[in-house]
């Protein structure tokens, strides 16, 4: 496997930022639902790291369950616009308030659709907290309650986000060299 430190183009939000934001964002969690019977549903399986997080810095008593749903296409890196729901939720969430935490938003698409499923389930609320907002990527426009932050067009991975399923496990978000990653794999293939 690759070392990482071949193809980062740059840290572009660093493990001391993701950190102090994540915390804000719990503390304005906590604020805005207390008294509420919250549920966290984590989009796997790239919001896990930022749920583990996110949880520990909400103050306010809340359960979580988990959602794994797939849009994108051989690769791994462009959606091929068609949802799947490989893993449901395993509990009926009418009268909850549901607080969907995912990792990246671009297109939307997914994201509409999960919000949509869910809806007619009787949810009390359905909301959305997501760590990354690619919004110059949007094709659907969805409600985004939460943002840990706005970002570029760019590949990024760690914390959570993938290449070709490895690296979620880095402590900051990278930049991949789209084109060095690619060669690195070719030369290594050969």
């Amino acid at each position: 496997m690759l070392n990482y430190e071949d193809f980062l183009a740059e840290v572009l939000i660093s493990e001391e930022a993701l950190h102090e934001r994540i915390v804000a964002l719990g503390a304005q969690i906590s604020h805005d639902y207390a008294g509420k019977k919250l549920l966290l549903v984590c989009i796997l399986r790239g919001g896990v790291l930022f749920l583990t997080d996110l949880m520990r810095a909400i103050t306010i008593p809340h359960a979580i369950e988990f959602m794994a749903v797939s849009s994108y296409g051989v690769g791994g890196r462009e959606s091929s616009g068609q949802v799947r729901i490989n893993l449901d939720l395993n509990m009926d969430i009418t009268d909850w308030d549901v607080l969907l935490v995912e990792d990246i938003i671009d297109s939307g698409r997914t994201l509409h659709y999960v919000i949509e499923l869910l809806s007619i389930r009787n949810p009390h609320s359905v909301k959305v907290c997501t760590l990354l907002d690619k919004a110059e990527r949007r094709e659907i426009a969805i409600p985004v309650d939460y943002v840990g932050f706005q970002i570029p067009n760019k590949f990024v991975f760690g914390y959570g986000l993938d290449i070709d399923d490895y690296y979620r496990n880095l402590p900051f978000i990278g930049v991949v060299d789209l084109p060095k990653y690619q060669a690195l794999m070719e030369q290594t293939a050969s």
